[in-house]
């Protein structure tokens, strides 16, 4: 029995040197694997406590606005002319204190499925960020984000970083995103 047990440690211990030789940690204090290149950098700029510490205001997906499908031309609706569908996967945001001002980058990670319709190219998805202070839009943007597309599904990820305010005192603050198939000119509803 205690054979048994040696053996099993020492095979974990011959598992471990072999797994600690295929890694090492680079001058960066990153990890690396072996056959990598050197890691980048670490970032030259410090996050600041108030950064970590301050009011960021979260992102949500407007309602009914998180898929995005095209068919093509005449067969709206028809699961067999869907060209593509594209859905957002996920949001999130950073946000970064200066001179007085709320700075704030939005970000989506998305995906697109091609239908049977659909071809390999470029998709024109139209995201909409808005920022709304109560129920005053104080900010809201169409972005055409292309994207080029195969015959299998294809991730993508977009960020906006214009969204910049006065340094709010209260958390009235509210972000949405979201596909819009409507005029660049549309405006975001307050929920």
């Amino acid at each position: 029995m205690g054979f048994s047990k040696t053996l099993r440690g020492l095979a974990f211990l011959s598992m471990a040197a072999v797994l600690s030789a295929c890694q090492s940690n680079g001058p960066e204090g990153g990890i690396r694997t072996a056959g990598d290149s050197a890691l980048p950098p670490p970032p030259s700029e410090k996050v600041k406590e108030s950064d970590l510490q301050g009011y960021c205001p979260r992102v949500t997906l407007q309602e009914g606005t998180a898929y995005f499908s095209v068919y093509a031309k005449g067969g709206e609706g028809d699961p067999s002319k869907l060209s593509y569908q594209a859905s957002i996967v996920n949001v999130t945001r950073s946000c970064k204190r200066e001179n007085g001002m709320l700075n704030i980058t939005v970000a989506i990670a998305g995906r697109i499925v091609p239908g049977p319709g659909g071809s390999p190219g470029t998709v024109t998805l139209p995201i909409r960020i808005a920022m709304l202070d109560g129920d005053k839009v104080v900010y809201s943007q169409l972005h055409k984000h292309q994207v080029a597309v195969g015959a299998v599904a294809t991730q993508y990820i977009f960020s906006d970083p214009a969204l910049s305010i006065p340094d709010p005192t209260q958390r009235t603050i509210k972000i949405l995103a979201g596909y819009d198939e409507g005029s660049p000119k549309q405006t975001a509803q307050a929920q």
